[in-house]
């Protein structure tokens, strides 16, 4: 069994209560850096997106849709679109963006899914499991509503990325992240918090590290078969655009791909 702690190790939170993964704080300000950032526009999308093939007529769900970046994406390649996210603020910017008739509901991932067995041919969990403690429950839930032989696309952040305190690109710059007494344990699982500040406003936001075969027992011990892990490049375009970070992102991983179907 992995190890756990659940105190994060970089630095001193806040005093007193606080709300972490406030996503309605930061949604205007993370929907702007996420339009057009290394990390998303030029980086997990497009690999996503290469995942998914060709997405004609299929029903995907987008898992943590966020304002709706992919989900128009997948839209517009001709798939039938639903979007989920627990973030009330990130819906409303989604619903802006994909219009009035968009499927959009709010759903934590942590609870049963408003949705039949067997709804969707595919479903998209785009830097979304990382913000989860436990992924049995989530992962079961995306089993069930997927058909079967159904794909779940998901990317991550990368086990070695967390672990070695390699700095980031752009923003939000990760820092090292440690155990208790000061030791990185890549083999354990644990959570760290980080501020991000988007536009004029700084949300704290956890994330849970856990190496890599924590994530692909999670995976086949829900039912799914793995039949792709990638580590891929940012596109082409970003050299130019980002000149002091592509270098970094193209020898450092810094998100971990998964293609899986429903057995």
């Amino acid at each position: 069994m992995d190890r756990m702690s659940t105190v994060p190790e970089d630095g001193a939170l806040p005093a007193g209560p606080f709300r972490v993964n406030d996503y309605d704080l930061i949604a205007e300000g993370y929907t702007a850096e996420n339009e057009t950032s290394l990390a998303n526009a030029y980086y997990d999308r497009p690999a996503i997106l290469a995942l998914a093939g060709d997405v004609a007529g299929r029903r995907i769900l987008d898992a943590g849709c966020g304002s709706g970046p992919l989900s128009v994406a997948l839209r517009d390649q001709g798939a039938v679109v639903t979007g989920i996210d627990i973030s009330a603020g990130m819906l409303e910017l989604a619903r802006r963006r994909l219009g009035d008739d968009a499927r959009l509901q709010r759903a934590d991932l942590k609870s049963p899914l408003p949705f039949a067995d067997n709804a969707f041919d595919d479903v998209i969990a785009a830097l979304v499991l990382h913000y989860l403690e436990d992924w049995t429950a989530p992962l079961a839930e995306l089993r069930r509503v997927l058909t079967s032989g159904g794909r779940l696309i998901v990317s991550v952040n990368h086990p070695s990325q967390v672990w070695s305190g390699r700095p980031g690109f752009g923003r939000p710059v990760y820092t090292v992240h440690r155990q208790p007494g000061g030791k990185a344990d890549y083999f354990a699982t644990y959570s760290w918090t980080v501020p991000w500040t988007m536009g004029d406003r700084t949300a704290q936001m956890r994330f849970w590290h856990r190496p890599l075969h924590a994530m692909t027992a999670a995976f086949t011990g829900a039912g799914f078969r793995i039949s792709v892990v990638s580590e891929p490049q940012p596109v082409p375009a970003a050299r130019e655009l980002f000149p002091d970070q592509f270098p970094v992102l193209t020898t450092n991983p810094n998100f971990l791909f998964f293609l899986l179907h429903a057995e």
